[in-house]
């Protein structure tokens, strides 16, 4: 086995090009949702380019500050095939992000589909080493990939659950630290022995070479990094807030309507057309006729913006129009109010702290 070393300066570079390329992706997608197919599958594509790029570009800037006693080569195929699966394996997670309901069960699924990314791409990398050959066994590979899954779905879930400014920043830092945490528990659980078999999918890359391709790659990256940051703090003080009658405190959301979700699209309800609102975990469903539909808003934040519309917390887990509803059940101590013409709900049960407030607004 041959004794190896790192250099510190690299290590330290290493994390700032995950950080960096995490904000970039993570955030390059805010709003992505809102576009039409068409930009939306752009953004999707540069984004996953970023991470996915991130993601190569980080293993192999710490795999230059790798210092072994023998000189070694990359197979520049494997080395290329590396950093395609990465940027393929995130472009599914954020499609699956940006194109189906975003559920938990979404998150969880593209923040495992980023975290096997990482792991795929690391050890295809390795793999492409000549005169020099990683040896690891099956549980090297489970404790690095239960790493790398554990905290990309933690980024995800920090960056995707709720779409502000703070849990982009944290979503960073979960996602950096995945991929570097990966990598160095991957490397440290890793030995190397001289192989005088060299590869032969494709040209040798020595250190120089590789080192040229990972600078443009880190400036491409650096330069993403600081377009995107610039508009992340939008100046205020700048902006004189109107005031007067001509002030219109309603949030510009709710002047285009309700957001809801249809075949990978965002639509906008009119709240006058909508019966009810259910709690769906962090999201909401909307009932309006005969159809069921996913809202990003959360139940809280769905009753503060339909507030002056008249809508009321009937439970803890819904919302209702009292101009839907059709009939009342007044129970021992709670009640049920009762929907015609709504397929999807017949029925939404009222607890008891907001019995009061359901009757009066039903004139009871």
């Amino acid at each position: 086995m041959l004794d190896y070393s790192h250099n510190t300066w690299l290590v330290a570079a290493s994390l700032a090009v995950a950080m960096m390329a995490g904000f970039t992706g993570l955030y390059l997608t805010h709003g992505a949702s809102k576009l039409d197919d068409q930009k939306r599958k752009l953004v999707v594509a540069l984004a996953a380019i970023i991470l996915g790029g991130g993601i190569w570009s980080m293993h192999f800037v710490a795999m230059l500050g790798l210092q072994l006693p023998i000189l070694f080569y990359y197979d520049a195929l494997i080395t290329l095939i590396s950093a395609l699966v990465a940027i393929l394996m995130v472009g599914l997670a954020l499609l699956i992000l940006h194109f189906r309901p975003r559920t938990m069960g979404t998150i969880v699924g593209a923040g495992v589909i980023v975290g096997l990314g990482i792991v795929v791409m690391h050890y295809v990398g390795m793999a492409g080493m000549e005169l020099c050959r990683p040896v690891y066994n099956a549980w090297d590979v489970v404790i690095s990939t239960l790493a790398s899954v554990v905290l990309s779905v933690l980024a995800i879930w920090v960056a995707y659950d709720n779409r502000t400014q703070r849990n982009i920043l944290l979503g960073t830092v979960c996602f950096g630290l995945a991929v570097f945490t990966m990598h160095f528990v991957a490397t440290g659980l890793t030995d190397f022995v001289a192989s005088d078999t060299a590869g032969r999918a494709g040209p040798a890359l020595n250190n120089q070479v590789l080192a040229m391709g990972v600078t443009v790659a880190v400036f491409l990256i650096c330069g993403a990094f600081l377009l995107t940051g610039i508009t992340f703090i939008e100046p205020t003080s700048t902006i004189a807030a109107p005031e007067g009658p001509a002030a219109d405190p309603e949030p510009t959301a709710l002047r285009a309507g309700v957001p809801f979700e249809r075949e990978g699209q965002t639509f906008f309800a009119e709240p006058s057309s909508i019966a009810a609102i259910r709690a769906e975990g962090h999201y909401t469903v909307l009932y309006m006729n005969a159809e069921k539909l996913f809202c990003p808003w959360s139940i809280t934040e769905a009753e503060s913006r339909l507030a002056p519309d008249g809508f009321l917390r009937a439970h803890r887990s819904y919302l209702l129009n009292p101009k839907h509803v059709s009939r009342f059940e007044r129970h021992k101590d709670n009640g049920t109010c009762y929907f015609d013409g709504v397929d999807a709900l017949t029925k939404v049960p009222v607890s008891r702290s907001r019995l009061t407030d359901i009757r009066e607004a039903l004139g009871l």
